[in-house]
């Protein structure tokens, strides 16, 4: 890895993934999941990263019910680098936790901080962005990936830079503003202005610049993890629940004066975050259907079917989801697919856990 400051990535695993219900439960999230073939996203994340940080450095932070999972997944982890949230608190606390235990043996570190479970389909190009990105890190500056959007996505927030800047740019610039997930008219606004790219939740920094920031706006959340990487075993479980549940974006970025911004090339990046985005990547027909199972589809157009246990016939329907496990089915249409929480909670409502 060259000179200067040491690498530490940091994997956020805890995730329920409940967009991809019902294959994706409680205790077999998304990320432990292989919607593409081949490995699991979480291994593939793993491998990824190998390629920009040393495989000693990277730190696994996963839901304490999926520490086993996750151990048997990533069997490379060094000894106490992958870490079981007692409790969930969000993004910030998880990340923030990770940093508080580097800066004990690592007071200059570079932390990069990565979901479990996004695509990127140009492994060579990320390579060059996560080299660009923690390059502008090392400026004790707060870093975010942008994406360039793709269509006017209303599941996802977005960075605001001051000026319209094309993909690949090459060189971070600040960001004005974060822009929670906006209606439809808003998105198509977004995309128009150049202006605007999609928040793809990876970040970089130096752990003691977030140690910074995380003292100025989320100082209790702080105190408390700072008292656990100093503390014994039992601290974790002890202080976590202090810790606000919030965000990297909501406790820090959108507070922080010292965010900066990579336009990333067209590195094929996917949130995978609902079924409609795995269609995405997935063949179509010439009608637009995608159906990784079998099935006869007449007069039907647009349609995601994934039903292993039979041969489904689709007659005269469009632009729905259909997906079956052993214990479940799934019917929706395309544009609700980024609300299936409403279905987890109304599962949870009415007594059916077994089926979270």
């Amino acid at each position: 890895m060259g000179r200067g400051p040491q690498r530490h990535a940091v994997i956020i695993a805890g995730g329920r993934g409940v967009r991809f219900w019902p294959r994706s439960r409680i205790d077999r999230p998304k990320q432990l999941l292989a919607p593409l073939g081949g490995p699991t996203l979480l291994r593939q994340t793993f491998e990824r990263l190998r390629g920009s940080f040393p495989a000693e450095n990277i730190w696994v932070v996963t839901a304490q019910r999926l520490l086993e999972a996750v151990s048997s997944e990533l069997p490379e982890l060094p000894s106490g680098h992958l870490i079981g949230e007692p409790v969930a608190r969000g993004t910030a606390p998880a990340a923030g936790l990770a940093a508080a235990l580097i800066l004990r043996h690592d007071p200059d570190a570079l932390m990069g901080v990565f979901p479990a479970d996004h695509h990127i389909g140009d492994a060579q190009q990320y390579g060059g962005l996560l080299e660009s990105a923690l390059t502008a890190a090392e400026a004790d500056r707060l870093v975010v990936l942008g994406v360039r959007p793709q269509r006017p996505e209303t599941g996802f927030g977005y960075i605001e830079f001051a000026d319209p800047i094309q993909p690949g740019h090459g060189r971070a610039v600040p960001v004005t503003r974060f822009r929670e997930k906006p209606d439809r008219r808003t998105a198509e606004e977004f995309v128009r202005s150049g202006r605007l790219y999609w928040n793809s939740g990876q970040f970089f920094w130096r752990a003691a610049v977030l140690a910074e920031e995380m003292l100025r706006h989320l100082p209790d959340t702080w105190t408390a993890l700072a008292a656990i990487a100093g503390g014994d075993a039992d601290s974790l479980g002890e202080r976590y629940g202090e810790c606000a549940n919030v965000s990297v974006d909501t406790g820090i970025l959108e507070r922080s004066d010292r965010v900066w911004g990579l336009a990333a090339p067209d590195i094929g990046w996917s949130d995978l975050g609902s079924w409609e985005s795995l269609r995405a990547l997935l063949p179509q027909d010439a009608a637009g259907n995608c159906a990784p199972t079998p099935g006869t589809l007449v007069r039907s157009s647009g349609n995601y079917l994934d039903v292993p246990s039979k041969h489904v016939a689709l007659l005269g329907v469009s632009d729905l989801v259909i997906v079956e496990t052993p214990d479940a089915l799934l019917v929706c249409p395309r544009h609700e697919a980024q609300n299936l929480s409403e279905v987890t909670s109304a599962l949870a409502a009415d007594d059916h856990e077994h089926l979270l």
